[in-house]
Parts: structure tokens; sequence; C-alpha cells
């Protein structure tokens, strides 16, 4: 199924139990539309949620409503059903805010382009704390729920991990040849993968996050702008050429090519609530639904790919736990709660 968004899409997210997916446009609109096999994705809503671009978008309260993020420096709640703009939080960062993700049941963190991230506390309806950790823009987060532990990655080229209980960076990797762009955890906790702008996948150990402790380089010879997990041996990227594979880490193979969204690159990727459709958007203003069994039918006799170098956990060095400097320095900021950033409270 492909939809034509009108207009370059920066962000999708699936609701946590029905058929519906969303998206937010560089006009500033979030787009919601409700789909199902063999029928033709219905728009249900479209309302103009900020001034700038729509970046970024999840569900929450169980889908009752979805918060945005912009450049805008804002961060909106928006009613699902109605539409009704709940909460608008003003100057929710001092940046484009760039990145949302869910957390737990009533926790979420956003994050900006000047590498600051915050949490929200959807029952205290307020800024619970903040990280600054990063130079440079926030390109993705991922979380450890067993843990309590938010990693983060950036274009300053390094990843970084917070401790959501103690509001402390536990750890942060040196700096990197390149951007990184994505981030997955998979391996049952013990590998976190991150995309880069030149194409290689960097797998760190957790708990060793000083250096990467494989490559894989023979994946693209362009930037791997999105990573999905299919599961705890596989994930999905999305790259610079518009291309969609499966690739396995450990051994690290490309499983297949499977599919490909257009000439231009591949924004975000992800899974509907029964995992029976991926998602994904790009440049070319469409969002497109793939059925996850046509693209992985014949994935399992695959046997193409490249092995990467063994992997070398034991000889790499454990981390101190503490982040490492930088050319400004790493900090680390508790922000008080107060009224004044309550965006929930009419939720």
């Amino acid at each position: 199924m492909e939809i034509d968004l009108g207009k370059l899409p920066f962000d999708i997210d699936f609701h946590p139990s029905n058929q519906l997916v969303a998206s937010g446009l560089i006009t500033g609109d979030l787009v919601i539309y409700r789909y199902a096999a063999d029928s033709t994705p219905e728009r249900v809503l479209e309302v103009k949620a900020h001034s700038e671009s729509c970046r970024t978008l999840r569900f929450i309260n169980d889908g009752k409503a979805i918060v945005t993020g912009s450049p805008d420096c804002t961060i909106v709640a928006t009613d699902v059903e109605t539409g009704a703009n709940v909460v608008r939080l003003e100057n929710a960062h001092g940046a484009a805010v760039n990145r949302i993700v869910n957390l737990t049941e009533s926790t979420i963190a956003s994050a900006d382009d000047e590498g600051c991230i915050k949490l929200w506390d959807t029952r205290q309806r307020s800024s619970s704390g903040s990280f600054s950790v990063h130079e440079e823009y926030i390109s993705d987060m991922t979380f450890a729920a067993d843990s309590m532990k938010l990693v983060a990655t950036s274009g300053d080229g390094t990843l970084s991990v917070c401790n959501i209980r103690s509001n402390k960076v536990s750890n942060r990797s040196e700096f990197s040849e390149d951007e990184l762009l994505s981030v997955v955890i998979m391996k049952n906790g013990r590998k976190v993968i991150c995309g880069t702008q030149a194409g290689t996948l960097l797998l760190y150990s957790w708990g060793f996050f000083k250096d990467c402790s494989d490559r894989f380089v023979d994946l693209s010879p362009n930037a791997v702008d999105a990573l999905l997990k299919y599961d705890e041996d596989r994930v999905i990227t999305g790259c610079e050429n518009g291309l969609i594979n499966l690739v396995g880490i450990l051994p690290n193979r490309i499983i297949q090519p499977i599919a490909e969204h257009s000439e231009y690159p591949v924004e975000r990727l992800a899974f509907s609530h029964d995992k029976k459709f991926l998602g994904s958007i790009s440049h070319d203003q469409t969002l497109k639904l793939w059925d996850l069994d046509d693209l992985l039918q014949a994935s399992g006799n695959s046997s193409n790919g490249h092995l990467a170098e063994a992997d070398s956990d034991s000889e790499m060095d454990v981390d101190d736990g503490q982040p490492k400097s930088s050319t400004k320095g790493t900090k680390t900021k508790n922000v008080a709660k107060s009224s004044s950033s309550s965006f929930f409270a009419d939720m």
C-alpha cells in the first residue's frame, strides 16, 4: 500500500492497538490514516500541529493522544479522535525538537538539535530531568527497559547512555570518525547497533562503550538513516539510496534486500502493532506499507552476505561508568518540576 502525503514526511508511528498510522510533515501538519489489507488507506485526521515542520511524533496514553515535536521548539499533545490541541508547551526545548521516544507507560523522552535530552513524566505532568551530553543534534534514541537506560546517538559521532532512575549519564563513547544516525539494542541487550553516515554499522557491547567491538562495513556505501529491530538477531535497515535490507547481526551479513522505497533516502521505519506491516517514509513524499510476510518469505533460505570480524568483547576494557570528556565538556542537570512545563495537565 502507498499513501501520497503530498509533502515531505519526517517521522512515522503506528497506533499501539488499532490500524492507524501517523506521520509528521514539513508543513507542520500531523496526518493519521486508517489502513487495512486489500483496501485503500483512509485519512482520518489532518491538523496543523506546528508553525514549522513536524519532525517527530509518538502515540501515547494507549493511543488516545499523539505527541509531536518541531523546530519551533514546541511539544504538542493532540487528541487522536477529535484532533483537538490538548496541550501545547511553548519553549519545551532551547533548540529544534528532533526526536521523541516512549520510555515507560508514563514517561517519554525528547531530544533537540543542540544535544539536549529531556524526560517528561506524564503522571506528574512536568519535565522530570534533562541531560546535556552531546555537542550536536540527537539523531536517534532507544530505551533499555530492563536497566532503565536511554541510549542516544548524535551527529557529534558519539553514543551516550543515560540512567533514567538517577538522572545521570552512565557512559559515553569515544568520538567515532562519522556521524551516528540510528540505533537499536539487540542480542538480548548485549549489543547496541548504530548506523552511520558512511554506511557502516558499528556494534557496541553493553558495558563496553569506549569503542565499538565490531564494524560491518559491507552493508552500504550510503548513510544508514534508519534501523528497526526485527528480532534479537536481525535488523531492518533503511539507507540513503532508498534500499531496505534485512541484516543479520553476529554473524554480520546482508540476509536479503527486502524492498526499495524509492531512489531517495529512507527517513524512518516502523512496525504496525501486530507486526504485519512495515512502514517506511522517504523524500518521495510517500508513506508505504509493506506486507512483512511477502517481504520476508524467501529470507530463510538466503545465504548471501559478508561475515564480519570476530566479536572481541573479552579483549576490551570495561567502561569506568563515567561520561567521557570532550572539547565542550559533558554535563548533566536536573530540571525542577514546575507547572510551567505541565503539558499533560488536561490529558
